[in-house]
């Protein structure tokens, strides 16, 4: 135990107030009891998370593509990249995604992204998906729409009324959808646009979701 208190002290004199508000890693899944986080968090570096007789959690960081399966009676410590973990049993695993997830601000760069869409040559994406069946952050009510660009006529639209989890998730694998493998698309959610490409490999369906994740802001 007083291993994890120097540790936990480490971590926090290294992370700054700035990197502490920095949401590096989600919660993918949770089981039997844990405390401190819930399915589809987001969690900061220093965050601790306390897993009980039977829990597990699986943690994907969003900064280095880093997938955790933890279990076992124990303690965990999220770091920057990867988890301090206490007694408890860690799998880890690295998955495909993309880092700049951690960073995107759809709302900074919705008019570059209407911009690009007037453009007759093809916008470059701000980010790829490694999922053919994107869970994407949309919060409350509207129209989502994803618009092919590489490929004219294709388009998805969702219409959202609030009610999709947490408020603000909806899961295209739940939904049975997939988008083209490889294929260019604008998504649109109120006053906020994202340009992604899908990877030419991605498989439809509930893939690892740090690979899958659209944050609409």
């Amino acid at each position: 135990m007083k291993q994890l208190i120097a540790v936990c002290a480490v971590l926090v004199t290294l992370t700054t107030s700035a990197a502490a508000k920095l949401l590096v890693a989600v919660v993918e899944d949770v089981q039997g009891k844990v405390t401190g986080a819930e399915f589809m968090d987001y969690v900061a570096p220093a965050a601790v998370i306390e897993i009980g007789d039977g829990g597990s959690i699986v943690l994907s960081y969003m900064t280095s593509c880093q997938r955790e399966k933890i279990s076992g009676i124990g303690t965990v410590i999220v770091g920057t990249q990867e988890s301090v973990v206490h007694l408890a049993e860690v799998k880890s695993e690295k998955t495909a995604c993309d880092s700049r997830q951690t960073y995107m601000t759809t709302r900074a760069t919705s008019e570059a992204a209407a911009t690009v869409l007037r453009s007759i040559a093809l916008p470059k994406p701000q980010l790829t998906l490694y999922g053919a069946s994107p869970l994407v952050e949309a919060k409350g009510g509207g129209a989502l729409v994803l618009q092919r660009l590489d490929v004219a006529g294709e388009r998805e639209q969702v219409d959202l009324d609030g009610t999709q989890l947490k408020g603000k998730f909806f899961d295209f694998a739940s939904a049975d959808r997939a988008l083209a493998p490889g294929g260019l698309y604008a998504a649109t959610f109120k006053s906020s646009k994202v340009i992604f490409q899908v990877d030419p490999q991605a498989k439809p369906g509930a893939t690892p979701i740090v690979g899958r994740l659209l944050r609409m802001e």
